[in-house]
């Protein structure tokens, strides 16, 4: 561990982290545990409240909720009406919204669309009938108060056997906190975007580059970076130089801890519930097997390694084979820093943590130049073999013409932007672990009969990188207009990433089924990850009435990259 991650995580946790606590135990056991961070039944109450904490090795102030970080794990059951009693103890208005759960829209938790938030000293009551399963999770919708610690994990029961077995069920919440305070750190992005990357290139890493590729083409490369007033090692907008990264609360150095024996089939439920960071998570020494995504069952995967955007789940199940301690380890996505657990046979012994993996900068295809027509200097690394799209190209629906704006809210333009659904993404790709991908991601059960696309959105996802701008379309969120949806159609909404930054897209209220060329299998998603100069799309059935927000969930792109979405 850097001397420096040591450091910060010297310091006892002072909130009550979650506990070690399997989601499958006995009511014996669960007495046994600390309750408070788990909470099951119909009905809840749920505090919002200034809480201080000790996280880094410093006094700090969260906005907590039950005085927990994270928030307590809710237990429903799927079929049942669950009753929330949110009460707000803090001097501003504050909300909780449902991520992933349909729901009517009066319950969603969105300030300015569904309600208008909770004021001080007011407890407000959500109620609605569970109608799903899987693993979602909970977080406040405003201002940036997800920063300060509120969110928690949401697990709903089955009413039918799932299709898979284990013994043991944990969930595994991954998360960002910093002692600054998140206006702090929206402020300096917008004085410097870049304030936080210390992966910046260096005049030996020119030199390094021409004795690979020669003078003239380390020369040309970088000269189109510069054209573009772009950096291909600006990977994320924050880093550890802020970030401690936790996982369900603990930091690297007190370490969350899930028990097994030897033997036992383990099923953890990973939830990324961070501001701004996206994490690549492996069990050095363990296959995974996925099992779900965004709650929703697929065709089982066996891989290494998995990327995980903000917003997103995963569930996978993981056999141990020895009583050793195996490190459950998520780097962040520009490798600054890491969260860090153990799997072990017992909570005194702990797994140490890897080496991080180094850091790969930006490609020419991941700015959305089309590498495959450009005729290629010695040495130059060409883009990975395309992805063979198969059934989506040949369709063909009706486009919806958005108003597109130019101007300072967009700099930035992907020329040739391509399906790139079995990239791995920057970071992870040839790395010698088998990773997950999009492509990979298959339903369980059969969308073969599913009904087609009406007609077809095209949203571009749009920036200004030198001036922390973001938006859709070139037009931020306080200019736009509200998309309207008509209830009953199907939709096609295909992104295009004309920026430099992974941006994950959620939708509210409604399912987005992602195209992965095969349409017998569509997989079902809350969140999708638009990589950099890259396009991919999915398909919506309107089905839920009311006003619905629609946005990039980094926190600090959300305030541009947002839309309100009117389905009547």
């Amino acid at each position: 561990m850097k001397r420096r991650t040591f450091v910060k995580g010297s310091a006892a946790v002072s909130v009550a982290a979650a506990l070690p606590f399997d989601l499958n135990a006995t009511e014996k056991q669960a007495k046994r545990a600390d309750q408070r961070t788990v909470l099951t039944g119909r009905e809840f109450f749920l505090d919002i409240d200034y809480t201080p904490v000790n996280l880094t090795g410093n006094n700090a102030i969260a906005t907590a909720i039950n005085g927990q970080i994270p928030g307590p794990t809710l237990v429903w059951e799927e079929g049942e009406t669950v009753t929330l009693h949110v009460t707000n103890h803090l001097k501003k208005y504050s909300s909780i919204h449902w991520h992933g759960i349909v729901l009517p829209y009066q319950m969603d938790g969105v300030p300015g669309i569904s309600y208008k938030g909770i004021a001080p000293g007011e407890t407000f009551t959500y109620r609605f009938k569970v109608n799903q399963h899987g693993t979602f999770w909970y977080h406040s919708h405003s201002e940036f108060q997800e920063q300060t610690g509120m969110y928690g994990a949401i697990v709903i029961k089955p009413k039918r056997k799932e299709p898979f077995a284990y013994d043991r069920d944990y969930v595994v919440l991954l998360s960002d906190w910093s002692d600054e305070k998140p206006e702090s750190i929206y402020r300096k992005l917008k004085l410097q975007s870049d304030y936080y990357n210390f992966n910046q290139r260096t005049i030996g890493d020119f030199f390094s580059e021409v004795k690979k590729k020669g003078f003239g083409n380390a020369f040309e490369q970088r000269k189109m970076w510069n054209r573009m007033r772009m950096s291909d090692r600006d990977l994320s907008d924050v880093t550890e130089y802020t970030y401690t990264y936790l996982m369900n609360g603990n930091n690297p150095a007190t370490q969350f801890k899930a028990l097994f024996k030897k033997g036992e089939k383990i099923r953890l439920r990973f939830i990324n519930g961070a501001a701004m960071s996206f994490f690549d998570v492996r069990i050095p020494g363990l296959k995974m097997t996925v099992v779900a995504a965004d709650g929703n069952h697929i065709k089982p995967v066996d891989v290494d390694e998995f990327r995980i955007g903000v917003a997103e789940t995963y569930d996978v199940i993981v056999e141990p084979k020895e009583e050793k301690a195996y490190a459950i380890f998520a780097q962040s996505m520009e490798r600054s820093g890491y969260a860090l657990g153990s799997l072990t046979p017992s909570e005194t012994m702990l797994a140490s943590a890897p080496k991080m993996d180094k850091p790969q900068p930006l490609t020419m295809e991941d700015m959305g130049m089309d590498m495959a027509n450009m005729q290629p200097h010695k040495g130059m690394k060409m883009p990975m073999k395309p992805y063979k799209w198969k059934a989506m190209e040949a369709q063909k629906y009706p486009i919806t013409p958005l108003p597109m704006a130019t101007g300072p809210q967009s700099t930035m333009k992907a020329m040739s932007p391509k399906y790139r659904l079995d990239d791995p993404g920057v970071g992870l790709r040839n790395n010698g672990r088998r990773v997950l991908t999009y492509a990979d991601l298959k339903n369980r059960y059969s969308t073969r009969h599913a009904k087609k696309p009406d007609r077809e959105i095209v949203l571009h996802l749009t920036g200004n990188m030198e001036r922390y701008m973001w938006s859709i379309n070139g037009i931020k969120y306080a200019d736009a207009k509200p998309l309207q949806f008509h209830y009953g159609e199907r939709l096609r909404i295909t992104f295009i990433n004309d920026t430099m930054m992974n941006h994950p897209m959620h939708l509210h209220g409604m399912w987005s089924d992602l195209e992965t060329g095969d349409d017998a299998h569509l997989v079902r998603k809350h969140t999708v990850i638009v990589q950099p100069g890259a396009k991919i799309s999915y398909r919506v059935t309107v089905d839920a009435k009311g006003g619905w927000a629609y946005h990039c969930h980094l926190l600090y792109h959300m305030a541009g990259m947002f839309r309100k979405v009117i389905v009547s």
